[in-house]
């Protein structure tokens, strides 16, 4: 559970992130370099480096300093790097005697400031190593380098301390700050030194295959992928080719016959790595693509590249699985750049890792691994990197105003990723198109809706996935992130979730969800799975589908059916069985909208003007149609009584993370939103709602949008619409039936003139028959973990 660097807050659209960021397992070279630099090419050689091994120790030296490839945006992102990394060189003390090297970071025992130590003594060691960097192959910043590695072996990290605080921290964290400033000053350094400063990363990665601090523990996807990446550049830089071997070896788990390999295609619900279908779970109950799952790959992508040429180099097999990842587990989660917040668990309560921050990190991924492709493999992959590029307006990629904002690996953003990028642009590859998807991922229950204009996903969880995540003093308001929320995500608005929503927003009245009006859990924390099993739904086509959850509260007060059926145009939410024993009032938000700092935007109700005064609420009786400026629009499909309410929201980072090495800053930021919640009173029973969501939608479109469907039951048995093609989409709780399709039990059904899809939400049963106009089918479902299956009538 690894803690993660953070800096300074941003907000508004004019911010611009990390476009260089680099993982240091992610980045790759245009040649295999000698191994001085420019900034050093003049200083006598006494690296310690064999002369078998140095290929990987040079190719892992160009992951942190760049190819030198000139621009005005590299020169601008190297400026910034050289404003910190002379900042911390002007703080730093060696002085030794017991003296910390930073005033700010107390020495002792403990991982609360060790990696911080290692992580500012890399930005120096970057920038002194970078050609044209600020502080480039001055000799007396080198021995200071040299002399605060001294330091810091002796007082902090050494084959004698112990593991006080997150084991992460000695056993991936500080080992891969360490290596990238060795890979720097390896030139300059004997190889006494080396063995010196890699004996404790010996001891706590000597077997990547295992936890150090409890070998009951078998590492697995993100954690397994890291530790073999440090295994092969610290056996590199020693010449222990054993040690090298065996962080290959660790990749596809040689030592457990396989089972932990991190290329392994589970066919099963939850668990660690990637699916079958292709979701990918840390932690065992967490959808993790937009995390753990991104920071796995760069360091494939970095274990590709590091062996590239050598006799370690990895088989074409296994580099061809890596490559197919790309498309299948993490592409369908991107919107304009941005990783969608359905898929980073408790990332999303980081300050310096927003949705775009994590996806400049899985831009640089896959650059990097365009570069060792070849034929159409190379030509997806850089089509797929130059469109998030081009997308990604609101957090432009070529620019890093922050040098010191997020990155997986861990690293301190440099100038690489820009370079890399701008060599794939010149190239003339073309950005891959937007394509209409519908995708069911069953195995970690997630979907995602993507059509030509905007993309939605859900946040759910069953007695397989994980209500939320909230450790490490994360992710402290998160309470009902797996509630169903509904994320829509809009062209004109590509910074909605990354301007400081998580802070601000009511996490009370999450869009989607059906709450009480009443207190938290107590207990609120940890990985919590939910208390039912049906959480799941059918594709019908790549513009088509229905999704389900049976919802209960956390404390089993509350209970409801929930149904949402995308369509092109939009999505029909239904709820029904809506019942509460609490003595709290019941909402369902329909929206709870970021309209930025001082944001506005009319909100019409049938027509007519609805007052947008601040903390004015409105209550808007038996309307048919509401419309929010530059949102879109909603149908109100049945009598409801809406409140809405405008109202301007402040909090700080430090309110939701207070992680010993991520936490936020205690900066208030204010943002506007926009709130319509329904209202289903205290203690109902079998309440029910149904209106659409019309994301992007214009007035007119959404006054003619019902013509796109019609609802034909939302029972608590049943739920289901037919949309404008004449398709049923149908989702069943219970058996019943829904006009003339009738089913034994539980599924997520889709009927059309020719075609069935079926699937079990439930991934309980072995089948289930569907009786169509009369005809029955009995659908094979044991082993299918949500999947659809399809049948021909």
């Amino acid at each position: 559970m690894p803690p993660r660097k953070t800096s300074s807050a941003y907000r508004g659209k004019g911010i611009q992130l990390c476009g260089g960021a680099l993982a240091a397992a992610s980045t790759v070279l245009l040649t295999r370099p000698a191994f001085a630099s420019a900034a050093t090419a003049s200083t006598p050689a006494t690296s310690g480096v064999p002369a078998a091994t140095t290929p990987i120790v040079a190719a892992y030296r160009q992951l942190q300093t760049g190819i030198n490839r000139p621009s005005p945006e590299r020169t601008e992102a190297l400026a910034n790097l050289g404003r910190v990394a002379k900042a911390y060189n002007a703080s730093l003390s060696v002085a030794g005697g017991g003296a910390p090297l930073w005033t700010d970071l107390p020495l002792g025992p403990g991982s609360d400031y060790t990696t911080s130590m290692y992580a500012r003594l890399r930005a120096i060691a970057v920038d002194w190593g970078t050609p044209g960097g600020a502080l480039a192959g001055d000799p007396v910043v080198l021995d200071r380098i040299k002399a605060a590695l001294e330091l810091i072996y002796t007082s902090q990290y050494n084959e004698n301390v112990g593991e006080i605080g997150n084991w992460y921290t000695y056993e991936i964290g500080i080992p891969y700050y360490l290596l990238h400033t060795l890979s720097v000053v390896a030139d300059q350094l004997t190889a006494e030194q080396l063995t010196r400063y890699l004996a404790p990363v010996k001891r706590f990665v000597g077997n990547p295959n295992l936890r150090a601090n409890n070998a009951s523990v078998i590492e697995t996807g993100a954690n397994r992928a890291d530790k073999a990446l440090i295994s092969i550049v610290s056996g590199a830089m020693l010449g222990d080719a054993a040690w090298i071997k065996t962080g290959i070896d660790a990749l596809t788990d040689v030592a457990g016959g396989g089972a932990a390999s991190v290329v392994a295609k589970l066919d099963r619900a939850a668990g660690d790595g990637f699916h079958v279908d292709g979701s990918f779970i840390q932690h065992d109950t967490i959808p993790y693509p937009g995390h753990y799952g991104i920071v796995l790959l760069t360091a494939l992508a970095g274990a590709i590249h590091v062996t590239a040429g050598t006799g370690y180099a990895l088989p074409q097999p296994l580099k061809d699985k890596i490559y197919a990842l790309v498309a299948d587990s993490f592409a369908p989660f991107v919107y304009a750049g941005a990783l969608m917040e359905p898929v980073r668990g408790r990332m999303l309560s980081r300050q310096g890792e927003t949705g775009h921050d994590i996806g400049h990190q899985l831009t640089v991924a896959t650059l990097v691994l365009a570069r060792t492709a070849s034929g159409k493999t190379k030509t997806d992959l850089n089509a797929l990197a130059a469109k998030w590029i081009k997308e990604g307006t609101y957090a432009p990629f070529l620019k890093i105003p922050d040098p010191e904002r997020f990155a997986p690996g861990p690293d301190l953003v440099a100038t690489p990723g820009i370079e890399f990028a701008q060599d794939m642009l010149a190239s003339g590859a073309r950005p891959a198109r937007i394509t209409a998807t519908h995708r069911v991922f069953g195995q970690q229950d997630r979907m995602v809706h993507v059509t030509d204009d905007w993309s939605a996903s859900l946040g759910v969880s069953s007695t397989r996935i994980s209500r939320y995540e909230s450790i490490n003093g994360q992710n402290l308001k998160g309470f009902y992130v797996g509630d169903g929320v509904l994320y829509t995500f809009l062209p004109n608005a590509k910074g909605h979730y990354t301007d400081a929503y998580w802070p601000t927003v009511d996490p009370l009245l999450l869009p989607g969800t059906t709450e009480n009006d009443g207190p938290v859990d107590p207990k609120f924390g940890g990985v919590p799975v939910g208390p039912n099993p049906h959480t799941g739904g059918v594709r019908w086509d790549a513009r088509t589908g229905a999704f389900a959850l049976d919802f209960k509260s956390w404390d089993g007060s509350l209970v409801a059916k929930k149904s949402w059926f995308f369509t092109p145009s939009g999505i029909v939410c239904l709820g029904a069985g809506i019942t509460s024993t609490s003595g709290s009032a019941v909402r369902t938000t329909i929206e709870n909208r970021n309209l930025g700092e001082g944001g506005c935007g009319a909100l019409l109700a049938d027509g007519r003007r609805v007052s947008t005064d601040l903390g004015k609420a409105s209550a808007l009786r038996r309307s048919r149609w509401l419309h929010l400026e530059n949102v879109g629009g909603y149908v109100l499909l049945d009598d409801a009584s809406v409140t809405a309410l405008r109202e301007d929201r402040t909090g700080a980072w430090r309110d939701i993370d207070t992680g010993a090495n991520t936490k936020g800053t205690t900066t208030p930021n204010t943002r506007r939103y926009q709130k319509l919640v329904l209202e289903h009173g205290v203690k109902p029973v079998d309440a029910t709602y149904a209106y659409a969501v019309l994301p992007g939608t214009s007035v007119i479109g959404t006054l003619t949008a019902s013509w796109a469907w019609r609802v034909l039951a939302n029972t608590s048995v049943v739920q289901a619409v037919r949309v404008a093609d004449g398709t049923v989409l149908a989702n069943f709780f219970a058996a019943g039936s829904a006009g003339d399709v009738r089913v034994s039990g539980p599924a997520s059904v889709a009927v059309g003139r020719r075609q069935l899809a079926v699937s079990d939400p439930t991934q309980t049963q072995d089948s289930v028959t569907v009786t169509v106009r009369g005809k029955a089918v009995t659908v094979p479902l044991k082993g299918t973990f949500g999947a659809t299956t399809v049948v021909r009538l």
